[in-house]
């Protein structure tokens, strides 16, 4: 068995991945279009679309062309967003209170789907601060932006893990953390990836972590979040963050799918408000592996 495979099996999880197979989805853009207007138009190219239940816009696909090449990709009608890469923001977004006047971070941003998403959900009437660290990625993101109608969104380029030296604090911070990914994102994971990958992640996930903390308001609430199903990235980092930091506490994500974040890895006891983190197994979710942890300063 792969060395990778046999950590999950101490887990817990027993699983062949290449009887995983996820289904392709997309987010309609209801800033542009009605989700039953869209549905309607895509229905007469013989494209079919079913409502993904456990997100707001998402919705699984069939088509007989590739969608990325028609106009509707190009007006900006909807964004190519794997269900589970949908959940978020969602989660982030969910009894948030905010105004005109609120600041919103996504410290991890290009190529956009998820600061597309933001202010899709917000409206345009929030402002959002973009961040990346490379330039070709930023050109991306803001061809993203324009194609999806977005003018909420200020981008720049900067390394998230030094956030912390921008003048500006604020309520709501997205970090969907660069990871080791999954199986399901790339299919020589098992070939390419070693336990040094996953430990080298976590170091930089916590850079980018502490970072965010010291520029969100009290108050204020932060999504973390990987496509990573490895416990270094997602269970142990957000461990250390309760440890480092005293003034956070863990908030229920309001999933139902997924499972509690672990609380016991390779037998070492985690703090217990890790458990309402969220973790999605493919094989039992249908998604790509994720996790998502939502954090309050006090």
């Amino acid at each position: 068995m792969n060395p990778i495979l046999e950590r999950y099996s101490k887990l817990g999880e027993n699983f062949d991945p290449e009887t995983v197979l996820l289904k392709t989805s997309l987010r309609i853009n209801t800033l542009k279009i009605s989700k039953d207007d869209f549905v309607s138009r895509m229905n007469k190219k013989e494209v079919f679309l079913k409502k993904i239940p456990f997100t707001k816009n998402g919705y699984w696909f069939e088509s007989p062309f590739p969608l990325s090449s028609s106009e509707e990709y190009l007006q900006g009608l909807f964004y190519i967003q794997e269900a589970a890469s949908q959940l978020p923001v969602e989660v982030l977004l969910r009894d948030a209170s905010y105004d005109k006047n609120s600041l919103i971070a996504d410290v991890a941003s290009a190529p956009g789907s998820k600061t597309t998403q933001l202010a899709q959900m917000t409206e345009n009437k929030v402002s959002i601060l973009a961040l990346d660290s490379v330039s070709p990625r930023l050109d991306v993101l803001e061809y993203n932006l324009e194609r999806m109608g977005v003018s909420s969104v200020v981008t720049m380029r900067k390394d998230s893990r030094f956030v912390d030296d921008i003048n500006l604090r604020f309520d709501y911070i997205l970090l969907d953390a660069p990871c080791s990914g999954n199986f399901c994102v790339e299919k020589d994971f098992f070939s390419k990836r070693s336990f040094a990958d996953f430990n080298s992640k976590s170091l930089d996930q916590k850079k980018f972590l502490a970072s965010a903390i010291k520029v969100l308001k009290s108050g204020g609430v932060m999504v973390y979040s990987t496509c990573s199903l490895e416990p270094e990235e997602n269970e142990l980092v957000i461990d250390w963050l309760l440890d480092t930091f005293d003034d956070l506490e863990l908030l229920d994500t309001g999933l139902d799918m997924g499972d509690c974040g672990l609380t016991n890895v390779f037998g070492k006891e985690l703090n217990p408000q890790v458990s309402k983190t969220r973790r999605f197994w493919p094989h039992k979710t249908g998604t790509e592996g994720f996790f998502i942890a939502k954090i309050r300063k006090a």
